[in-house]
């Protein structure tokens, strides 16, 4: 290790995390690059060096021109030109498009600079455990010699979350993987043999514990963070990392990992959901006990949590934001602005992702009730009447307003949502919404071509967190009342039980609690929990992960996308509220329907990684 030549970018340090320094960095000569003695002898030396690996994050919704990231029963794509994404091919079941595929986030091209699309979690993330092994080697041989206990207490912690993290991404597609916990030479021959999942979660876990325990809850309230006060928030923290120990853990013990997917088991493992629980409790005890820097935003700020305009590229997050990848490109023209809209009033390539619209029914009533409940007040003549605030949030709905100001005559039509059946907001599978609903989660009212008030001039900045706090309560919840066998089931970490923790998030949307018919059954609650995963974290890219750890990504309904049509029941009249529009012969079906097997709850690896050697082999029926 002290012979090696390690190329390693030192200074940036006190220059926050915007990379744009970078650039080129691994193409230089040797005369240009550090020793190891060098290069991890101070803080400021080795910390640069941790700060490559923040750079070969994915950020999942903005991997090529129009991203494919929502893979569950949630998005319906166009035809045509959407016939290229990845989520057609994972519709189809044809799972090797990944490799390669440029809108894929999952490809296995990456780089650590340069070309923002090649942020890929295969490649990036092996190059990252490497990393982080590196430096814990480092760290072990003493070369680090000029820092303080602190000082080295948070480079060993940010690398042993890295390691945990990117292991954890990895594991939750491919399964259990060989788990390096040191450098292998270079002549080496490699034979690591495949672990189970419990087995690589269990390494996780105790790589996460011990970031947790020696990384701070806010770099900014520290000597070492001090330096680059205000610029710390995309820094691993305690908080992080506890968030991650409670999700690998509820991960270890969900269906899939537990019972494999060839058969009908749907059972939890209470013990790593009672650890999950825990550590997910300890994280909410400190939010709410006001130990932290975060916290949820209040509704009226939502959008803010996705995307921001005219605050000159401001990250998206807020003080709900837990873990976010560095920013490649911070525009969102062409992968939102135009990917989310019909194609008349946008300069898309003829792509949209449609909300599928028996995805669009998880939107309860404001009551709390689902709409299958009898006694939610969900009616087929008034279709949009009482929802969920998220509902109108989230979607355009016949008769909302799509146009603020129509500049020329030719938008006039398009000024309302026309998404009845015939209507011009639906009639084309190439060009219009495939399913009756149109996502504006991540677009704000304005971003299309008859106000042009979106894009590069505007600084519209669409980004998702990798974990925000919402989704802490949740995973919480999901995790109690598994792990003690009830809704009322509660960590003795935290002062909630699951249904309480539910209850947070949709209080915070102005939803009625969990009516208590959903609260004495273990399985009705968990019928909500995973609705409010599906309402709450929407087209944030968690869908699908989420079906294929409960098991259900093959079983029906889960395996269908739909649509809704109706003809509108009366005159429509612009100054109405479209809440309360009347339809008639309201009627859905099925536009898509997935022919998934128990191969599909993995990925599969590419045919050159198992021939490596007999112990990593490939995942079952691929």
């Amino acid at each position: 290790m002290k012979n090696k030549i390690i190329h390693i970018l030192f200074v940036f340090f006190a220059a926050g995390f915007t990379f744009t320094s970078c650039t080129d960095y691994l193409d230089r000569d040797s005369d240009s690059v550090l020793s190891a003695e060098d290069a991890f002898k101070n803080f400021n030396n080795f910390q640069g060096f941790i700060e490559v690996m923040y750079n070969v994050i994915p950020d999942v919704a903005k991997h090529n021109w129009v991203s494919s990231f929502n893979w569950g029963d949630d998005e319906v794509i166009t035809t045509g030109n959407g016939e290229g994404l990845m989520g057609y091919a994972i519709d189809g079941g044809n799972y090797r498009t990944y490799i390669g595929k440029g809108d894929c986030f999952l490809d296995r091209s990456w780089k650590v600079d340069g070309d923002r699309f090649a942020k890929a979690l295969w490649g990036g993330g092996w190059y990252a455990i490497r990393q982080a092994n590196l430096g814990l080697e480092a760290l072990q041989s003493g070369l680090l010699k000029d820092a303080t206990q602190e000082e080295r207490d948070f480079v060993e912690g940010q690398l042993y979350f890295f390691r945990a993290w990117f292991y954890f991404q990895l594991t939750t597609y491919w399964g259990g993987l060989p788990y390096m916990e040191s450098v292998l030479p270079s002549d080496a021959q490699f034979n690591l043999p495949r672990e189970s999942y419990q087995e690589n979660a269990e390494k996780m876990a105790r790589d996460f514990q011990r970031a947790a325990e020696l990384l701070p809850i806010d770099w900014d309230n520290t000597a070492a963070g001090n330096r680059t006060k205000g610029n710390n928030a995309f820094r691993p923290n305690k908080i992080w990392a506890l968030s991650y120990l409670g999700k690998s853990l509820l991960y270890a013990g969900s269906p899939l990992m537990v019972n494999g997917g060839e058969n009908s088991n749907r059972s939890y493992d209470a013990d790593y959901c009672k650890r999950a629980a825990d550590a997910l409790g300890k994280v909410l005890a400190m939010v709410e006990g006001g130990q932290t820097q975060y916290a949820l935003v209040n509704f009226d700020k939502y959008s803010s949590l996705f995307y921001t305009k005219e605050q000159n590229w401001l990250m998206p997050g807020g003080t709900e934001a837990i873990m976010r990848s560095p920013t490649y490109g911070a525009d969102s023209y062409w992968r939102q602005m135009n990917s989310y809209q019909i194609q008349d009033i946008a300069e898309g390539d003829g792509i949209i992702l449609c909300p599928a619209a028996n995805y669009v029914n998880y939107f309860g009533m404001a009551n709390g009730l689902p709409l299958s409940d009898p006694n939610s007040g969900f009616s087929k003549e008034q279709p949009w009447k009482g929802r969920d605030p998220r509902f109108y949030n989230n979607f355009l709905y016949d008769g909302v307003k799509m146009i603020k100001v129509p500049t020329d005559d030719k938008f006039k039509a398009f000024e309302y949502a026309n998404l009845y059946e015939g209507g011009n907001a639906c009639n084309d599978p190439k060009r219009t919404s495939r399913t009756g609903y149109l996502n504006y989660k991540f677009i704000p009212l304005g971003a299309n071509k008859a106000d042009n008030d979106y894009g590069y001039g505007k600084a519209t900045h669409f980004h998702l967190a990798w974990l925000r706090l919402a989704e802490v309560y949740l995973l919480y919840a999901e995790a109690a009342a598994q792990g003690y066998g009830s809704p009322s089931g509660k960590s003795t970490s935290f002062t909630k039980n699951a249904v309480e923790a539910v209850n947070v998030v949709r209080q915070r949307a102005g939803v009625e609690d969990v009516a208590t018919v959903y609260t004495a059954d273990l399985e009705k609650f968990m019928g909500e929990v995973r609705r409010e995963r599906a309402v709450e974290l929407a087209y944030e890219g968690h869908r699908f992960n989420d079906l294929r750890r409960w098991k259900l990504l093959t079983e029906s309904p889960y395996n269908i996308k739909t649509t809704q049509r109706f003809d509108r029941a009366e005159a429509f009249d612009p100054n109405a509220d479209p809440k309360e529009r009347k339809v008639v012969n309201f009627r859905e079906e099925v536009v898509t329907q997935r022919k998934l097997s128990s191969k599909h709850y993995w990925l599969p690896f590419k045919t050159d990684d198992v021939t490596m050697y007999p112990e990593f082999y490939q995942n079952p029926g691929w």
